[in-house]
């Protein structure tokens, strides 16, 4: 019996996973296709979330921890969907010294401690889920007020710490990708009701 891997589907732009490839059997008689779950929207839910939408996007700076050089990561698109809204996002990225978007190079900070006023910072997150808790112990630390954790960066431990300790948290079910909240998604609907696009 041979062996494959397969991919998961992505149903939207934000779904992404550090967890391996499942392995597929060959000898299967039809192949096994995995489909992300896609939960209904309770109005109550949205609502709230898109509150706190709207907290996160009334600070007047932003940062990106998990910024990437490579275009193909969400890292980097999740900067770029920042820099094309013509809104303020540092890059953290602990290796890298600039991230090019558009062909413009963009110098990154190695960690939130480097943030000019982390008290006036929201930050997404982009980070596997041990690094995004750590992350989160030095925002907390700083006085960050509002986090944004995209999908594949958390885990029920992660996603309670950081709705025990911010003022706001997006992250979790809901949204309108399928995945979960996702700033490349949903984040123009927070900046309209932030009164930012």
């Amino acid at each position: 019996m041979s062996l494959i891997f397969q991919r998961i589907p992505r149903a939207a732009a934000c779904a992404f996973t550090f967890a391996p490839l499942q392995a597929v059997s060959h000898a299967s008689p039809t192949p096994h296709i995995h489909f992300p779950i896609i939960h209904s929207r309770s109005t109550s839910a949205m609502a709230a979330t898109d509150a706190t939408m709207q907290t996160f996007f009334q600070s007047p700076n932003y940062a990106v921890v998990g910024a990437s050089t490579n275009p193909a990561k969400f890292g980097h698109k999740v900067l770029k969907w920042y820099i094309t809204r013509d809104i303020p996002a540092k890059p953290i990225n602990p290796v890298a010294s600039a991230i090019k978007v558009d062909d413009k190079d963009y110098p990154t900070i190695p960690s939130i401690s480097a943030l000019e006023n982390p008290k006036e910072t929201s930050i997404s997150f982009i980070t596997a889920p041990p690094i995004t808790r750590k992350s989160l112990e030095e925002a907390k630390g700083l006085g960050v007020p509002a986090v944004w954790l995209q999908p594949g960066t958390f885990d029920d431990e992660v996603l309670q710490y950081a709705r025990d300790n911010f003022k706001a948290v997006v992250a979790g079910e809901g949204g309108w990708g399928g995945e979960g909240w996702c700033v490349l998604v949903d984040g123009d609907r927070g900046l309209k009701a932030a009164g930012k696009l």
